[in-house]
């Protein structure tokens, strides 16, 4: 009897595998490399084969299995089950995944927006403990996010539901890479530390190790800002004040428009913890409605890489 699923979180370094239970608990994973050479044609190849190779090792069939469910970057079509857009992974024509891997593989193959499928790993084994609202919230390089509501995920009428980094939240603020200015991701991303760090720095006129290292022109990462602001760095503090802030902000029109149980913020920069969620709850609170502020939780997310390959074990599970 099938029970078992299989798990695929697409990414531009690597492709993340999981086997999990129909609960959603990892019995194996593993990872390849993401070969984005030749316009990435030989991506899911890579994928297919090893997918063979671990079923031969763990002695299973495709009898043992629901199906296969993938995260992917890009523009998803969930019916077809393509890729468009890719281009981190080279794909810069519309690439038929699904029809591949199921040919391939012969199973039932679902497959989502990597940052959406993030959001049902954390919804349903992380820190929504398998509430059905839900926002996850991801700062990495860029700022990504899913919306869960009743336990289905906002798509919205053009695949476009979720776009939480192109939230506006300085109207006159840094540009974006989507073309406006302001956007959430030009100031709580990766890169909006240091946008925000550079922006600082040229009126800052005190004592302070972060300037220092700016104005030598040395590499600054956003765990550097964050380190020093532990430290009571005063720039690096301000920084990680006004980061903050904005993230708080962007939190709080989440919570009033959806009023989720849990607003959940993952992602590398996430990984400040403890010290970033306090100062993003302080901001949340300030501007949220009374009834929003007693009834939705800001939280950190807890599933760190394994996010992506169970929640697409969920597209899967609730497919089925």
């Amino acid at each position: 009897m099938s029970s078992k699923i299989l798990g695929i979180d697409l990414g531009g370094t690597s492709v993340k595998l999981a086997i999990l239970t129909e609960d959603g608990k990892i019995q194996q994973k593993w990872s390849i490399g993401t070969d984005i050479l030749d316009g990435g044609k030989q991506i899911v190849p890579d994928i297919i084969q090893s997918i063979q190779h671990h079923f031969d090792l763990y002695q299973l069939t495709k009898d043992d299995f629901k199906g296969i469910g993938m995260g992917s970057p890009g523009a998803v079509n969930r019916k077809l089950g393509t890729v468009t857009g890719a281009f981190n992974l080279n794909w810069k024509d519309s690439q038929e995944v699904g029809k591949e891997i199921e040919d391939a593989i012969g199973l039932p193959f679902y497959i989502d927006n990597d940052a959406n499928v993030a959001a049902l790993g954390e919804k349903w084994m992380g820190a929504g403990a398998d509430d059905p609202d839900v926002v996850f919230i991801t700062l990495g390089t860029g700022v990504g996010g899913g919306v869960v509501m009743n336990g289905e995920l906002i798509h919205g009428t053009a695949g476009s539901g979720g776009e939480i980094g192109h939230i506006t939240i300085e109207p006159n603020g840094f540009e974006c890479t989507c073309g406006k200015k302001g956007c959430l991701e030009t100031v709580a991303s990766a890169s909006g530390v240091i946008n925000l760090t550079r922006q600082y720095s040229e009126k800052f006129a005190g004592k302070s190790e972060l300037k220092t290292l700016i104005d030598d022109g040395a590499e600054v990462t956003s765990k550097m800002v964050f380190d020093l602001a532990k430290e009571k760095d005063a720039l690096a503090e301000m920084v990680v004040d006004q980061f903050a802030y904005y993230l708080g902000l962007a939190c709080s029109h989440l919570g009033n428009i959806l009023n989720p149980k849990y607003i959940i913020i993952g992602g590398g920069v996430s990984n400040a913890g403890e010290f970033l969620l306090e100062k993003v709850q302080k901001s949340f609170a300030t501007y949220t409605f009374p009834n929003v502020r007693e009834t939705t939780h800001v939280k950190l997310a807890e599933l760190g890489n394994d996010a992506g390959v169970i929640g697409a074990g969920y597209l899967v599970k609730v497919n089925k």
